[in-house]
């Protein structure tokens, strides 16, 4: 296993969560939509769960400590 799909692995849970929470909490707030809940719920899970895969492979190579020790590298060379 990579470090990026192992990093990917780790952000997947937390980026869906935070995805379903921000595709629900409009539908939940719209009271007028409270009989569609039933019909868009099954779609947010699916959507949040589908979305959280790119963005976390995304993400991943940027919380590596690799890259953060190069960001400041450069730009510690560039001040100088």
């Amino acid at each position: 296993m990579t470090d990026r799909l192992a990093i990917a692995a780790l952000l997947y849970p937390m980026v869906s969560g935070v995805l379903f929470g921000a595709g629900i909490l409009p539908l939940m707030m719209l009271t007028e939509q409270a009989q569609y809940l039933a019909e868009w719920f099954p779609i947010i899970i699916v959507a949040s769960l589908l979305l959280a895969a790119p963005i976390c492979w995304y993400l991943a190579p940027r919380l590596r400590a690799r890259s953060q020790r190069r960001k400041a590298q450069k730009s510690a060379l560039q001040g100088q």
